[in-house]
């Protein structure tokens, strides 16, 4: 817009350029690509490493092969699952793994009581873990690395009683709904791998579509912000522990009844695995930023790579463990170098 005065004072033209114009072009493509590469990364590798491998080893692509891969990666997707709402507030929960065995130990031991009781078993006493996991972190205020460390103990303790320290193992009778449930198939697709997926779906809704999900980035984002603008922090934190409880033991449970069994020696380890996947995923250590299908992406990364050592023959299983943990450490200083060129552009 032009105005012209009457007398010999100088024209103002006052710019039209819009705000959007005036930003850094720069700015906008580093950001755009710093969330694609920490959201889709993971991805990518997947996809390259799984080709590699098709061409390299004759039994890698075969359908026995990815179909175990697949029934193999549910249990501990359903773990990193409520792993990743767990982390994206900022927490940690490092009792999953013990969790996960006592759901088996659970179900095998509730199974001679009938179907219902070998799923609910392990629902309630997990879930209530989980309650009281998130009660302490939320309203004592303590801090979440200890009162899941004790919790991992704890549980792990529970299912040595149950089960004379190790010394018995309940079965799970063959032909029973439960059995079928674990180790039956739907057009050639596993049921744990079914079941894994309709509760990856759900997630990505409850995380992307719900008060709740909103909630949850909110509190990892900021606590103090989040508790100002009226959000329910402290029943959020409880209730995102009390979801990853209820998910480790029905892994559990699904487990047991994949093997069988309740075997007591399983779950070892397992927390810092689903850990590992959810970082892998794009998920950040430190909250507010995370995605259900990067966790499954990151369970997936993880397994093929351990099954690729297994397609090598000549290096031992252990190498799994090196991996995987080389690679953890190259993402999470990936993550930590594109979160600072986010803050200086």
């Amino acid at each position: 817009m032009t105005v012209t005065k009457t007398d010999n004072t100088p024209v103002t033209t006052a710019s039209t350029t819009s705000a959007d114009e005036t930003e850094p072009v720069g700015s906008t493509r580093a950001e755009r690509l710093s969330a694609l590469v920490q959201q889709h990364g993971a991805l990518a590798v997947l996809v390259i490493v799984s080709v590699v491998a098709s061409f390299s080893f004759d039994s890698f692509a075969t359908s026995d092969n990815v179909t175990n891969m697949a029934t193999s990666s549910a249990f501990l997707a359903i773990v990193a699952l409520g792993m990743t709402f767990v982390i994206i507030t900022g927490g940690i929960d490092l009792s999953v793994g013990s969790l996960f065995a006592l759901g088996g130990v659970l179900a095998a031991w509730g199974s001679r009581h009938g179907t219902l009781v070998a799923l609910l078993l392990p629902l309630a006493v997990c879930g209530l873990i989980g309650v009281v996991n998130g009660l302490l972190v939320a309203r004592s205020r303590l801090a979440p690395f200890i009162v899941t460390l004790a919790a991992m103990l704890g549980a792990r303790g529970l299912m040595l009683s149950l089960t004379d320290e190790g010394a018995n193992t309940y079965l799970i009778a063959k032909g029973s709904f439960l059995a079928e449930l674990g180790q039956g198939t739907t057009l050639g697709v596993g049921n744990p791998v079914w079941l894994m997926l309709a509760l990856f779906v759900a997630g990505a809704v409850v995380l992307r579509r719900t008060r709740f999900g909103q909630h949850v980035y909110a509190v990892g984002g900021n606590e103090d912000a989040a508790a100002l603008m009226g959000a329910p922090v402290a029943r959020t934190k409880i209730l995102v522990y009390t979801l990853s409880g209820l998910l480790a033991g029905l892994a559990g449970a699904l487990n047991a009844a994949w093997l069988a069994s309740g075997v007591t020696i399983l779950g070892n380890g397992m927390e810092l695995e689903a850990i590992s996947a959810v970082v892998i995923g794009g998920t950040l250590l430190t909250g507010g930023l995370g995605y259900v299908s990067g966790s499954l992406v990151g369970v997936l990364l993880l397994k093929v790579i351990q099954n690729v050592i297994n397609q090598i023959g000549s290096l031992d299983s252990s190498y799994q463990q090196v991996v995987s943990g080389a690679f953890l450490a190259l993402v999470v200083i990936a993550q930590t170098y594109l979160g600072r060129r986010r803050q200086l552009v």
